[in-house]
């Protein structure tokens, strides 16, 4: 009988329902059992897992350990995908071996380089992968010389959290007076210098930016999947021009990647970024974590999640190739499902609809049809009401114009939908693809 494996997913991303899929779809048809924690109830990946718990607020770095050694312990957790508190778990790797619990996560020595663009950029050219110029401020004066020392060579400058993920904080400086052009259309990355300058003389506190050039397209992320003896399985590069997406196995991106996964022993599956600057790729950024597009991998043959869950339980995967790189493609949201939940100010029995709330988390499948496969289940007729509220939503950070879906309220998050193939207009027929890949990689041009 082949045994069923229990993969516990921790505060991760929307799009890794499709990671969770991808497992249960393996092409080995071993039963995967997923747990899945959040700190936001409408979380989709909770509504998506066969188990699912809220997680505790406030929880300290330390304290985070121990809850997730009792969840590993209580619930039989075979591998561990922790993204929450990543270095923290990872430090303590022992004690989840001997609860039975294999992490998927590269050593707490290699997170911690990355969690800091300036520690990993220095770290990196030590190995001959090339970086962007880039600064490191914390008041006004630094970031002024940046700006202008980055413009004096002819590059836009931008600026980020030199510890962060996600482009959160990212802005492009820009040398235009704030005006009303600026509150027309969409909300954008650009940012006036003298705001910025006049926020920072007016902030009690220093930030930690790190400034840079702002990099060009393509975008490509590679997505390794390393062993712990240091070998690397898999790289395969994911490209983005704009709306555009595709695949490339160009040395350009490859090889670095592989030289900083093996260097810095990046084991399990880890993300490494590249732009280009000038005409040549340098490093963006190395995430130690799963990419939330990983799955778009299975474009190419890969199943990629499932291969990582095979090399934390210690079987042999062999080099994980691509079958083909396939027709470029886009990105559009789409609709899933959250777990029914009840509005107190919606009805009279405030008890009740407490009661409703906690009902779908914590107690897994066998709490009723809020939480895992029974999240599409008909709701008991003695269920708390659940607001009937039609409301237009969108997916943040999708490519292009996202797609904007009326739900009710608690039916459905947005998350990033299954990729469609693309091509131009006046593109030539493309010939099917080989069965396998070979080195050369199909131009990036469009």
């Amino acid at each position: 009988m082949v045994s069923r494996v229990r993969v516990w997913l921790n505060r991760t991303y929307a799009e890794n329902v499709f990671f969770m899929d991808l497992l249960r779809n393996n092409p080995h048809a071993r039963p995967v059992d997923i747990h899945a924690t959040h700190g936001d109830a409408d979380s989709p990946v909770l509504a998506a897992a066969d188990t699912a718990d809220l997680e505790p607020e406030g929880l300290s770095p330390a304290a985070y350990v121990e809850y997730a050694l009792d969840q590993c312990a209580k619930r039989g957790i075979d591998v561990f995908v922790p993204r929450l508190h990543q270095a923290a778990i990872a430090a303590h790797r022992e004690e989840f071996t001997a609860v039975g619990t294999a992490l998927l996560a590269p050593p707490a020595e290699s997170i911690e380089v990355f969690e800091d663009k300036v520690t990993a950029y220095e770290a990196v050219q030590a190995y001959g992968v090339p970086v962007p110029p880039w600064f490191r401020v914390t008041d006004a004066d630094e970031l002024v010389a940046a700006v202008e020392e980055l413009e004096a060579d002819g590059h836009r400058a931008c600026f980020k959290p030199a510890s962060g993920a996600g482009g959160v904080g990212f802005r492009v400086v820009t040398r235009t007076p704030f005006s009303l052009d600026h509150l027309s259309g969409f909300p954008g990355p650009y940012v006036s210098l003298d705001m910025v300058v006049a926020a920072l003389r007016d902030a009690e506190e220093p930030v930690d930016w790190l400034v840079m050039p702002r990099l060009e397209q393509p975008e490509v992320s590679v997505d390794c999947l390393t062993g712990t003896d240091g070998r690397v399985r898999m790289a395969v590069g994911r490209t983005k021009n704009g709306r555009r997406r595709g695949f490339s196995l160009n040395p350009a991106w490859i090889e670095p990647a592989r030289r900083l996964a093996e260097s810095f022993d990046l084991h399990h599956l880890t993300n490494i970024q590249f732009r280009m600057f000038g005409d040549r790729p340098v490093l963006m950024d190395v995430n130690t974590r799963p990419a939330g597009g990983l799955h778009q991998l299975a474009l190419c043959g890969i199943n990629a999640p499932w291969a990582a869950v095979r090399l934390a339980l210690g079987e042999e995967t062999g080099d994980v190739l691509p079958t083909r790189l396939g027709q470029d493609y886009t990105v559009v949201s789409g609709p899933r499902p959250v777990r029914p939940v009840a509005l107190p100010q919606q009805t009279d029995d405030t008890a009740t609809a407490d009661a409703g709330v906690g009902q779908g988390i914590g107690h897994g499948v066998g709490a009723g049809a809020a939480v895992g496969h029974g999240a599409g289940a008909p709701v008991p007729a003695d269920a708390p009401a659940v607001a009937d509220i039609p409301r237009a939503v969108e997916v943040p950070g999708a490519v292009g114009l996202p797609m904007v879906v009326e739900v009710p309220v608690g039916a459905v998050e947005p998350v990033e939908a299954r990729s469609l193939a693309v091509a131009p207009p006046d593109a030539a027929p493309r010939a099917s693809s080989p069965t396998a890949c070979s080195a050369a990689d199909r131009p990036l041009a469009v």
